[in-house]
């Protein structure tokens, strides 16, 4: 599920909105650590929901600003996203 960073709580934790609506704790998980070293407001992440929990997700992949322009270019994001794209 695609989502956008909101706001950065530390200790690896961010709300984040995603494209069903609703807004999530999210966190790196340790083995992410390494590679997911910057994430900033508005970047644009791919996460996975909790099956417990529906309003804590982890993030599994952060996409480039590159990225995120040619997914934007070729319609792949949702208008949600999109909008909380352009708010940040």
């Amino acid at each position: 599920m695609f989502a956008v960073v909101d706001q950065i709580l530390g200790g690896s934790r961010m709300n984040v909105s995603c494209s069903d609506g609703k807004s999530r704790l999210a966190r790196i998980t340790g083995r992410k650590k390494r590679k997911l070293k910057r994430i900033r407001d508005g970047d644009l992440l791919i996460i996975s929901p909790w099956d417990i929990q529906d309003k804590k997700a982890d993030i599994i992949y952060k996409y480039r600003n590159n990225q995120t322009l040619l997914l934007k270019k070729k319609n792949l994001l949702s208008e949600e996203i999109i909008i909380f794209l352009l708010g940040v």
